[in-house]
């Protein structure tokens, strides 16, 4: 094992993978923003972190990764071993690696962020995995005994795939079912392929099939299956819905043309973009379908600071805007979207109005939007959640000028019908309840159904998701294998 040489950063400063020129990315090249480090980069980014006796990284990091352990071990060429050990706590690294907002996360409490630039956590996550996957590491199931229990995972987003990797680890069999034709969730159809290619999903497909997971995709509950044959069918049930309902903000003129949501915008354009659906055609069994207009030309504004309104801002430059805005209606540093993310959207062109609180969006002709009417506004007190609430400054009204309005002030969970039947309560903003007294973390009302991810907790990061998917599997198994076998200590330490 080679020393750890402890003042490395001092000589190497911070360095991100090289970026795609700003120049085909204003003119629609809708690959990864950020390359890949080779082996003498990654090392050497690996090398500055400091080894910190109590990592603030990690215990930021909501999957608690081993961070300062898969560094050193970068540094000394160990890739193999670095992907295992980052499969120990996170299912789907090099997708965390790719999508995490790492400046609020393990890059933000990095000890050297203040003065000498963060580790490039996210950037080595990245490089380990995809390094690993290409040289043909695989997860090592050999150890991993069968005990014939059989669990049903709904939904292929990150909260269900980290639950069947976990579950399927233990010996437990998962089938996932999902309604749309590719695994992913939000993160094949609503993160934009310039921050997460499509193939790395397809690479983690395969990872997951050669564990031996199996998907049924197109299917959806309550349509071509109901809960009940999976109640009966299977030892238990894992919901991960996600979290698909829009935000309505009840703006007058909401419903003009020209008026998108942001998700479902972000969801037919990425089928667009990945060839899924050349002609734009409604989604099967997506419930706010939309015809996709042509952004080439047109002002476009964005109603929301958060990471979908970046992704939604980024991929009308790529759609060939003549401008584009964002209007926010806190200041720059309560927005709640990546400081990373806003600041590529700013090279990309993008313009930000900060304090600008929507009030309606406005219409020369009665029938297509021309604008957006807003007020300015002020930080007054905190709310219930710590933020500051933002006060409209009277006599401060403009228009801002718009052909293209997307409003992305964020999604919450839905309870559907199928599942409501069954004994889960829900809160009333949608999000099933979980772990009530007397019950497993994250089993819901009825004993044999648990739920984590977005339809718990709302709207929020994948890694989050991930999180919660793969710490319901370990009171999955409690439950299935109970008086079978002890419960694998990866499971157990989740």
């Amino acid at each position: 094992m080679s020393k750890k040489q402890v003042f490395q950063f001092l000589d190497a400063p911070r360095e991100m993978p090289r970026k795609l020129p700003l120049a085909l990315r204003t003119a629609g090249d809708w690959n990864e923003l950020y390359g890949a480090f080779a082996q003498p980069e990654a090392s050497h980014q690996a090398g500055r972190c400091l080894d910190c006796g109590n990592p603030y990284c990690e215990a930021k990091c909501p999957v608690h990764n081993y961070i300062p352990n898969w560094l050193q071990l970068v540094q000394e060429g160990r890739i193999l071993e670095a992907a295992a050990l980052c499969h120990e706590t996170n299912p789907l690294p090099e997708m965390c690696g790719r999508v995490c907002p790492q400046d609020r996360l393990c890059e933000g409490a990095c000890t050297l962020n203040d003065d000498f630039g963060a580790v490039t956590i996210g950037a080595v996550e990245k490089y380990i995995v995809d390094t690993a996957f290409a040289q043909g590491w695989r997860p090592d199931l050999s150890k991993v005994v069968a005990t014939g229990k059989h669990v049903a995972v709904i939904g292929a987003g990150p909260a269900g795939l980290a639950c069947a990797d976990r579950l399927v680890r233990s010996g437990i069999a998962v089938t996932v079912f999902d309604r749309y034709e590719q695994i992913g969730g939000l993160m094949q159809f609503g993160i934009p392929s310039f921050k997460l290619d499509k193939s790395v999903i397809a690479t983690r497909r395969e990872v997951l099939e050669g564990m031996g997971v199996v998907f049924k995709l197109g299917v959806e509950i309550g349509r071509h299956l109901t809960l009940e044959h999976l109640l009966t069918g299977y030892d238990a049930v894992f919901l991960g819905l996600g979290a698909y309902r829009y935000t309505d903000g009840g703006l007058p003129g909401q419903d003009l043309a020209g008026v998108l949501p942001a998700l479902p915008f972000l969801v037919q354009n990425g089928r667009i973009v990945t060839g899924s659906d050349p002609h734009g055609r409604p989604i099967a069994g997506w419930e706010d379908t939309l015809a996709m207009p042509d952004l080439a030309g047109k002002r476009v504004v964005v109603l929301g600071g958060g990471d979908t309104g970046m992704d939604c801002v980024r991929s009308a430059i790529r759609l060939g805007a003549a401008s584009v805005t964002c209007a926010y209606r806190r200041d720059e540093a309560n927005m709640p979207g990546s400081a990373r993310e806003v600041a590529n959207a700013r090279e990309e062109g993008v313009q930000f109005l900060f304090n600008r609180q929507p009030l309606a969006v406005e219409s020369s002709d009665g029938k297509a939007a021309s604008g957006v009417r807003v007020v300015e506004t002020r930080l007054g007190a905190p709310d219930s959640r710590g933020r500051r609430n933002a006060e409209p400054i009277d006599g401060s009204e403009s228009v801002v000028e718009a052909d293209i309005v997307i409003i992305a002030f964020g999604f919450s969970p839905k309870v559907p019908e199928w599942l409501a039947a069954q004994g889960v309560d829900a809160q009333p903003n949608g999000r099933l309840a979980v772990g009530a007294q007397g019950r497993l973390a994250y089993q819901t009302g009825h004993d044999k159904l648990f739920a984590g991810g977005d339809c718990v907790r709302g709207a929020d990061l994948v890694v989050t998701a991930v999180q919660e998917g793969r710490d319901a599997a370990a009171s999955i198994a409690r439950m299935v294998l109970r008086g079978i076998k002890a419960i694998p200590a990866a499971l157990e330490s989740a």
